[in-house]
């Protein structure tokens, strides 16, 4: 019964935690709804039983992208200008 509902609820979660690092304005902030996303996509493929996926997913996609994109963020402006 819990195991069902976290099933429903996590996917819930990523593409919310998607949504806002779309909808986000500031650069980094959206970095780090990105990064969430990710830690938020390993716990959902370590409950799936792939504890290695998860493991890879959240070393490559939370910690080293983040990394890299507030790396690239810094090299620019953080805030996105008006049209």
């Amino acid at each position: 019964m819990i195991l069902e509902a976290i099933h429903i609820i996590l996917p819930i979660l990523i593409i919310i935690s998607a949504g806002i690092a779309i909808l986000l304005k500031d650069l980094l902030a959206s970095a780090v709804a990105v990064a969430a996303m990710s830690l938020l996509l390993s716990l959902e493929f370590y409950i799936l039983q792939a504890p290695d996926v998860a493991i890879a997913e959240a070393g490559v996609g939370a910690c080293l992208t983040t990394a890299i994109l507030i790396l690239a963020i810094k090299g620019t402006k953080r805030m996105e200008e008006e049209v």
